[in-house]
């Protein structure tokens, strides 16, 4: 199953809250309380996302953490980045090529690179201000609904989901 890790939807929820109130500065006490998350993982979250320029910190008394820059220059996939320790990829050889004993020969590779670089993309392409908005400019567009189309069974019929913007091609 295909899943973001608890650290990067933190740093997703960390990241929505502080551009809600971009004028703000948050203590990591703050964050914490507002989400309802624990305050060693909050500052863990912060201080990841603040050494890959994300938010900016300020020492003292009125202190704390802001967005590193506007909402919607930060993309999830920065995120991640940020988060990760490991290289993005959905299975080991598009993340960490070589590191697979079976690479060199197996025939479905080239299509798990393609499916990782438009998971990428899509990742690219949405940013903290869409997660702020929801459905914003950069979002992408809910999923078609399902279809009824006959089965080849006689009588039976299946759902098929409407797929038509997704291409696997190169």
């Amino acid at each position: 199953m295909l899943r973001i890790s608890k650290i990067v939807d933190y740093g997703i929820l960390v990241l929505t809250h502080m551009a809600s109130r971009p004028t703000h500065v948050c203590s990591a006490a703050e964050l914490a309380g507002d989400l309802g998350l624990g305050q060693p993982v909050v500052s863990k979250v912060l201080k990841l996302l603040a050494q890959h320029g994300l938010v900016a910190s300020t020492r003292g008394a009125h202190g704390g953490y802001r967005l590193g820059r506007e909402a919607g220059r930060i993309s999830v996939a920065e995120i991640i980045d940020a988060l990760e320790e490991q290289p993005f990829g959905l299975t080991e050889c598009t993340a960490l090529p070589g590191a697979c004993s079976v690479e060199g020969a197996c025939h479905i590779r080239s299509h798990w690179q393609r499916i990782n670089r438009i998971v990428r993309r899509t990742l690219e392409s949405v940013t903290v201000a869409d997660m702020l908005d929801g459905e914003g400019a950069g979002a992408p567009a809910a999923p078609a609904p399902a279809v009824l189309v006959p089965a080849p069974e006689a009588g039976a019929r299946r759902a098929i989901p409407n797929i038509t913007n997704w291409s696997l091609s190169k």
